[in-house]
């Protein structure tokens, strides 16, 4: 990316902080709406890596109905964008009664083990929403990591997002993260990974709607290593301004085996659970990016950023 390319990045994004957070609902919703639309209808890269995605997780959709849900995969990743930027506005309450998460009891007592939980979700519906109701509806802090974002102010920009809704955020590359993850852990407190995509070269290999795609190794390896609970969750909209999700059962550590095999075997069970959310809701997954191994060999397909 140029540096004109990263300055006009960087401007539209804060643009879209700036500005969205202060619409009315329904002005932010049609805008939403209308920017998801028009992607749609240009059928850049993203849009149609998305529907490529799409058809491996409902193998039996036709064209039209790819096409119907890649146009609703765009409007849910608006809203996801549309949400995100109006969350520092959002006040407790505001916040409180915009999620509504089943099985939550598996997180309280999972920390009320005092030994930390790892959550680990996939790109579903909005992972920030969610966080920020984990801080302050739940009051439980929690610490994550980022992607290193292009350019690098725009990368400042969400962790200075993310650490003004109550986060702590640790950059993706540089070594340190997991000692860090690992020490909050040991600590007692919670850790959350969006953890569907591998962005390393250390990536496990699982089997994900059938074909071989790679997951990072983080979270299981920081169970195995701290004792923590490990709990995959999905997440979903509905019809209602309410977002949905679920906290799945836990994923133990196998008793026997060694640490890689423990690894692949924890990796597989977090997809086999995220495959679950993601086939009843796949048009609240925004994976506009190359996963599965038959297609990451083309680089020329970078998708849209996401963090």
């Amino acid at each position: 990316m140029s540096g004109i390319q990263d300055r006009l990045t960087d401007t539209l994004y804060g643009l879209g902080w700036g500005t969205v957070k202060k619409l009315p609902d329904p002005v932010a919703a049609r805008l939403g709406r209308t920017i998801a639309d028009t992607a749609w209808k240009r059928r850049g890269r993203g849009v149609l890596r998305l529907e490529t995605n799409l058809a491996r997780v409902v193998p039996d959709a036709g064209p039209e109905r790819l096409a119907e849900l890649s146009r609703a995969g765009m409007r849910s990743y608006m809203r996801y964008w549309m949400e995100s930027f109006r969350l520092p506005a959002w006040d407790e309450e505001r916040v409180r009664r915009s999620v509504e998460i089943e099985n939550i009891r598996r997180l309280h007592d999972g920390m009320a083990r005092g030994k930390g939980v790892v959550l680990a979700l996939p790109h579903l519906a909005n992972w920030d929403l969610a966080g920020v109701w984990a801080t302050r509806a739940l009051g439980i802090p929690f610490t994550t990591v980022a992607e290193r974002l292009k350019p690098e102010t725009l990368y400042d920009r969400f962790v200075a997002y993310r650490e003004s809704l109550g986060m702590e955020v640790l950059p993706h590359t540089g070594g340190s993260a997991f000692g860090t993850l690992a020490r909050r852990l040991r600590d007692g407190g919670l850790v959350c990974l969006v953890a569907d995509r591998d962005l390393s070269a250390s990536g496990i290999e699982v089997k994900f709607f059938g074909e071989t795609a790679r997951m990072p190794a983080g979270p299981a390896l920081l169970a195995q290593q701290t004792g923590a609970l490990l709990l995959p969750v999905t997440l979903w909209y509905d019809d209602t301004p309410v977002m949905k999700g679920r906290v799945h059962p836990p994923v133990d550590v196998p008793e026997t085996g060694t640490r890689a095999e423990k690894t692949s075997v924890m990796t597989q069970a977090l997809a086999d659970a995220f495959a679950t959310g993601i086939a009843d809701h796949p048009e609240d997954w925004h994976m506009l990016q190359r996963l599965w191994l038959p297609d990451v060999a083309d680089r020329g397909d970078t998708g849209e950023a996401r963090t």
